[in-house]
């Protein structure tokens, strides 16, 4: 994801913006102030105090309001450089927190799995599942508004499509090799609900 405050291009584990949000979004002004509010959010605590725990504290400056080029993402982590947040792409609190609870489990990854290698097209398909199941992205009335009306086994399917979509975007990852890295990780990184008890 390229944005204005990157200065060179970074391969990231990327939040999807699957609506066609008409509105220009909010200023950077308004977007770093709502980020400060969704730090307050219960997940987003959670989060914050299990990577704490395990030695990776995220800090306010690993936080960056930008607004993007590409106009498929809410969001991005980058390893070493931290989450950024489209503020061009944001209208809510509600959608800056999911994209908050959405990095935050890419960086719980990172910091997990010391060996983390997001050029490695399975490594990012395990984190992209995890992140689309585990962040809500997928609730049903997400998926609603986004205009996907399956009301039955719909969270699978939408994990799958937006974890495909996010690798998919992975430069070192063509079209086949996320597909095939999908379905050869899905059962154990659908299943891995760390660092929650059990999927929220």
């Amino acid at each position: 994801m390229e944005g204005e405050a990157a200065a060179v291009p970074i391969v990231s584990a990327s939040t999807s913006d699957e609506t066609n949000n008409p509105n220009a979004g909010m200023s950077q002004e308004e977007c770093t102030d709502r980020i400060r509010e969704g730090l307050k959010h219960p997940t987003v605590r959670f989060l914050r105090e299990q990577m704490e725990k395990a030695g990776c504290p995220v800090w306010m400056r690993l936080l960056l309001a930008i607004n993007c080029r590409d106009q498929g993402s809410a969001g991005g982590y980058a390893s070493k450089r931290g989450i950024t947040i489209c503020c061009n792409h944001m209208t809510f609190q509600d959608e800056i927190n999911q994209v908050l609870i959405h990095e935050l489990i890419h960086a719980c990854d990172d910091c997990r799995a010391k060996n983390m290698d997001w050029k490695n097209c399975a490594h990012h398909a395990c984190s992209e599942i995890r992140a689309n199941h585990l962040s809500g992205d997928c609730h049903y009335k997400r998926e609603l508004l986004r205009g996907f009306m399956k009301i039955r086994g719909h969270e699978q399917e939408c994990v799958q499509r937006r974890a495909l979509k996010s690798v998919q975007k992975n430069p070192h990852c063509s079209d086949a090799a996320a597909r095939d890295a999908i379905g050869a990780v899905w059962d154990i990184c659908y299943n891995d609900t760390f660092p929650f008890e059990r999927a929220p």
